[in-house]
This record gives structure tokens, C-alpha cells and sequence, in this order.
């Protein structure tokens, strides 16, 4: 019976390893993006999720589509099997593609056929590997992936949660949330103080600018303290305020 994984020589492992470590997907706080591992098979599933936190992935885990769905809201990255107890990886490889556009996502599974692998790509996948495979392969795929897959930040007005393109995340207020999808519509554009007053229903005349001055000090203030890194959350002096990246709203 063939393993599901390999590791390769201890030659090959060092040498790969040794560049690999130079090309990092980095997450907040400085640590690698979240990776979700789906797959049935337990001791599989956690040997593969231990390697890669090894390697500096934050690794969640799934062993049904349906705790998988549960677990996706901040992820980077997805492997997924095929088979699973309680529906196909294809249809969650479809599912998360629909609700997370700019995810990586990469097919783990015993199913090589032709179709297989067409049919994994067609319907979301970026790579389709079959068992068994070197674990220092699949890392450096979610590397790779890391460089390509699209770089927005991304802004979930139902779940109010803004997420970064590392797959950091933040929960925002009601105000917070109107705020940043006012200036998603102005892509890297100073939209004014009395544009923001007046989409939230105040007369300009008798708005306190302080209000939105706070806000947006607080959620800058906030993001920071979460990632340990800037909010791209501007000021445009005398004017108002910019989102200087682009921005999602899904």
C-alpha cells in the first residue's frame, strides 16, 4: 500500500528547505498565512498539518465539508480532498472559490484520472496533486500560490469583518463597515469628510468632524494592535480619506 505522503531524502529536504526559507507568505503578526486542511483521514490529516506548521503555516483543520465551511471565513489557503464522508471536496473547492475569489486552493487526493484533475481545476482549484506526494512539495505550492493569487484586501459587509491580503482580519461596528465600502467605491480617491457625514444620514452643517476623526482612529488603531501592521486607511489633509489598496466588497 503506497503512502499517502512522502518525504523525500534528508539531501533533498535540506537542500529545498534552505531556499524555500528565503520565499515566505507572511500573515499578521508576522507568522505564515492560514492554511485549511480538509481530509477524512486523521493521522494523514494531522502528519500533513504538523509538517506544515513546521514550516511556519497556521494550519486550521477539517475532517467534513461541513465543519470546513464552518472554519473558512479567514483563510489564505485550502487543501482539499476529494472523497469525504459528507459531500465531495470538488463541490467545497466550488463553494469556497464562489465566496473567497482571491483564495489559494490546491486538490489533495488518491483520484488521478484525467477527469478528476479536470473537473478540480474547472471548478476552482489552482492545483491538483495526487497521492502520494512529497510534503516539501506541497509547501513550496503554497508558496508559489502565495506569490500569485490576487492581493486585495477584501471587505465582508454580512460577516463585518475587513480582510487583508495575508489573511489577517478584523471585526468591524456597523459604522466601521459603511465607512470602508463608501471608499471602496473611490479606489485610491480622497473621498471628503461632508461625503462621509452625508452617506451616514447627518446634515454637514451641524456634524461634529471629531465623530469620524475618532472612528478612524480607533479602527486604525485597532487593526494595528491585531496585525502589528498599518491599515492603508489615509488621510487626504484638508480633504478626507483614501483607501490606498484595493478593496473588495463582497
Amino acid at each position: 500500500m503506497h503512502r499517502a505522503i512522502q518525504r523525500g531524502t534528508t539531501a533533498d529536504r535540506r537542500r529545498k528547505q534552505g531556499k524555500l526559507r528565503k520565499c515566505t507568505t507572511r500573515g499578521r503578526g508576522g507568522g505564515m498565512a492560514k492554511v485549511l486542511l480538509l481530509d477524512d483521514e486523521v493521522e494523514l490529516r494531522e502528519e500533513i498539518a504538523a509538517f506544515l506548521e513546521r514550516r511556519g503555516w497556521r494550519v486550521s483543520q477539517a475532517g467534513t465539508v461541513a465543519e470546513f465551511r464552518e472554519r473558512a471565513a479567514d483563510l489564505a489557503f485550502a487543501i482539499i480532498d476529494v472523497m469525504l464522508p459528507d459531500g465531495s471536496g470538488f463541490d467545497a473547492a466550488a463553494w469556497l472559490r464562489a465566496r473567497h475569489r482571491d483564495c489559494g486552493i490546491v486538490m489533495l487526493t488518491a483520484r488521478g484520472e484525467t477527469q478528476d484533475k479536470i473537473n478540480g481545476l474547472v471548478g476552482g482549484a489552482d492545483h491538483y496533486l495526487v497521492k502520494p506526494v512529497k510534503l516539501i512539495e506541497l509547501d513550496a505550492i503554497l508558496q508559489a500560490l502565495g506569490r500569485r493569487v490576487a492581493s486585495d484586501w477584501r471587505l465582508d459587509r454580512q460577516a463585518r469583518v475587513l480582510f487583508a491580503p495575508d489573511g489577517g482580519r478584523l471585526d468591524l461596528s456597523a459604522g466601521e463597515i459603511g465607512l470602508l465600502a463608501l471608499l471602496a467605491r473611490h479606489p485610491s480617491e480622497a473621498v471628503s469628510r461632508r461625503q462621509i457625514a452625508e452617506a451616514f444620514g447627518f446634515d454637514w452643517v451641524d456634524y461634529d468632524e471629531r465623530r469620524l476623526e475618532t472612528m478612524v482612529s480607533r479602527l486604525r488603531q485597532r487593526w494595528r494592535g491585531e496585525s502589528g501592521s498599518e491599515l492603508p486607511l489615509k488621510t487626504v489633509h484638508r480633504t478626507g480619506y483614501a483607501f490606498a489598496a484595493p478593496l473588495m466588497v463582497a
